[in-house]
């Protein structure tokens, strides 16, 4: 049973990881490209694309792994906002506001699975030394 705060965190990690997908893309084929016309940058979309249904499907695995993922958009989204200037630098920022978005969302939308699983864990043991 989900509470309303998974709920919303569900609806955090969703929504800030399609609003991270559009934006990778719309940043490198229009707003700010390396290269006039578009980069091939937007392929950085790619690996975004593969959790997409998982998380939209509330998978739990999915949703742990891509955790982690998101992690390498932050990384890019901290140089690009530190290293480039004018519109760069603020789409820079906003991708370090929706990692950050995605990242605490999906953590508590785990957490009531990691609290029951590690308490099924202490079940088994004590179960196991009786």
């Amino acid at each position: 049973m989900t509470s309303k705060l998974q709920t919303a965190c569900y609806y955090g990690a969703a929504g800030s990881l399609v609003i991270l997908i559009l934006l990778c893309v719309a940043w490198e084929l229009f707003l700010d490209p390396l290269r006039p016309g578009g980069s091939w940058m937007v392929l950085k979309v790619l690996p975004l694309l593969l959790p997409l249904l998982g998380v939209l499907k509330r998978n739990i695995y999915t949703m742990q792994w891509s955790s982690m993922l998101i992690l390498l958009y932050l990384t890019e989204g901290i140089v690009r906002a530190t290293s480039d200037k004018g519109l760069s630098a603020t789409l820079g920022m906003i991708e370090i506001g929706l990692v950050s978005v995605f990242f605490v969302s999906t953590i508590m939308f785990l957490r009531p699975y990691k609290q029951a699983a590690k308490k099924l864990a202490q079940q088994a043991i004590q179960k196991a030394s009786k």
